[in-house]
């Protein structure tokens, strides 16, 4: 059997936890992905997979060599993908992760526009509120804000947004507005769920001292459109990035709570996995945001 397919079936049964999962990615029957880690094994004599009538999982010998298999397998796409760009325009299917408030009201917009001059390329823009595994579930890219939590993906700098405390004009009437970081304690706070500090805000002083408050929150969303709107209604303090209530706070809707705290800034960036070569399709598509967003900063959002 042809080692390369031997090796693609044996990664995507690791990828995707499974021989039907596997199968269905491949876009082959069941038992021929069997098949083909089954050769591999003998080829190699060696047991690579833990099967059990529940799950799938590699041994210890098999997660070694499935590190070497997906830098193998990804040279040999990137390197087909490289010869394809050379004779075509960017095309292709291009599937992307964005949060789903940052991608509501700020990609959605210009979309159109990304289409209409790359009319070979067709996007599927997938919106969720957690950090997908780019890799494993097929995606290309992926919108993400704060802090780069996976340092072996590539990641672009689109924009910055920054971020801070606000709360409803009803809220400061009826509960005041915390003078201090510690004030925060006594007062309703609002949360969102998918953190990966969880509830906990970092927070900068005044004096530039670093500061964590830490609590429950009256209300915990895992949205942040949705948390915005409890805010406005008057339920609590949130801590949102400004490219999300900027237009409330034009409107007079929220308000600053803490308006003499350090603004924190955070990049917005687009992360894609990592290799030597980009596919076209992906180079394409961040050049293009970075040129759309290239002229928003924190205090346009």
């Amino acid at each position: 059997m042809d080692r390369l397919t031997e090796m693609e079936a044996f990664a995507t049964v690791v990828d995707q936890g499974g021989f039907t999962d596997a199968a269905r990615k491949m876009g082959i029957s069941k038992s021929a992905v069997s098949k083909h880690v089954s050769s591999l094994e003998s080829r190699l004599g060696a047991r690579l997979l833990n099967r059990t009538t529940r799950r799938v999982s590699p041994t210890e010998i098999g997660l070694a060599y499935y590190d070497r298999a997906r830098r193998v397998l990804n040279d040999a796409g990137e390197a087909d993908a490289l010869v394809s760009s050379m004779q075509s325009a960017p095309s292709g299917l291009l599937r992307i992760s964005v949060a789903t408030d940052f991608g509501v009201n700020h990609m959605s917009p210009i979309l159109g526009e990304f289409l209409a001059d790359y009319p070979e390329i067709t996007v599927n823009m997938v919106l969720n509120n957690r950090y997908v595994e780019l890799i494993s579930e097929g995606f290309d890219l992926a919108i993400r804000i704060g802090e780069m939590e996976d340092s072996s993906l590539r990641a672009r700098k689109l924009t910055e947004t920054t971020k801070r405390l606000i709360a409803s004009p009803k809220y400061f009437e009826q509960y005041g507005r915390p003078e201090k970081i510690d004030d925060l304690n006594e007062h309703k706070l609002l949360h969102y769920s998918n953190q990966s500090a969880g509830n906990v805000w970092k927070l900068t002083a005044p004096s530039g001292e670093k500061r964590q408050v830490r609590s429950q929150g009256w209300l915990t969303v895992n949205d942040g459109q949705s948390l915005l709107n409890a805010c406005a209604s008057g339920l609590g303090i949130a801590y949102l990035p400004s490219f999300l209530y900027a237009d409330m706070l034009r409107d007079g809707l929220v308000e600053d709570a803490m308006p003499e705290l350090p603004e924190e800034r955070q990049g917005i960036y687009a992360v894609y996995p990592p290799g030597r070569y980009t596919q076209p399709k992906v180079r394409t598509f961040i050049d293009f945001l970075v040129e759309a967003f290239k002229e928003k900063g924190p205090e346009d959002w």
